[in-house]
């Protein structure tokens, strides 16, 4: 069983900044929250350790590079054959990212193409996959929400506190 990890407002606050600019240095973050750079660094590590932070990733604007279509593709999938046929879509490289659902469809696939042309390609490509059943494919016009967290750990920890020994900054 996986132990959850304890947060309060400091920690979103932390993970606010590196949520802006994951480049962002350990002193300049303790400046900017008006803490130590100890107490980041052990923050940081804390969080690293417990598994809420990931890792820090560079986001990416797809169409700067020319993938300017997206798109979801639902996947209803034979029963027994999902992991192979993750396993076959984790080899293609428009595949963004895929999650297993609920629903009609067992597997939301998220992908990118350079045109329409490509991304029908690309569903003829999918749909031929052993064990695929049925698919249904929409099309992203625009992204008007980026995934986001930390309004979500904002509102959850609204009544943590800030910090463990730090009063919360005045505002």
């Amino acid at each position: 069983m996986t132990r959850l990890l304890s947060i309060d407002r400091l920690d979103v606050e932390l993970l606010e900044l590196l949520a802006r600019d994951a480049r962002t240095g350990v002193v300049q973050l303790a400046s900017i929250l008006g803490i130590s750079r100890n107490t980041v660094q052990s923050r940081l590590r804390r969080l690293e350790e417990g598994g809420l932070l990931t890792g820090y990733r560079p986001e990416f604007n797809l169409a700067q590079a020319g993938l300017a279509t997206e798109a979801f593709i639902g996947l209803e999938v034979q029963q027994g054959r999902l992991a192979s046929i993750v396993d076959v879509l984790t080899a293609i490289p428009q595949v963004l990212e895929i999650h297993a659902v609920t629903g009609r469809e067992d597997l939301l696939v998220r992908v990118a193409t350079q045109t329409q042309a490509g991304l029908q390609e690309l569903i003829e490509r999918i749909v031929v996959i052993k064990g695929v059943v049925h698919s249904t494919t929409t099309l992203a016009l625009t992204t008007p929400l980026h995934y986001r967290a930390v309004p979500l750990l904002k509102d959850m920890t609204r009544n943590a506190g800030w910090g463990r020994s730090t009063p919360a900054p005045r505002s």
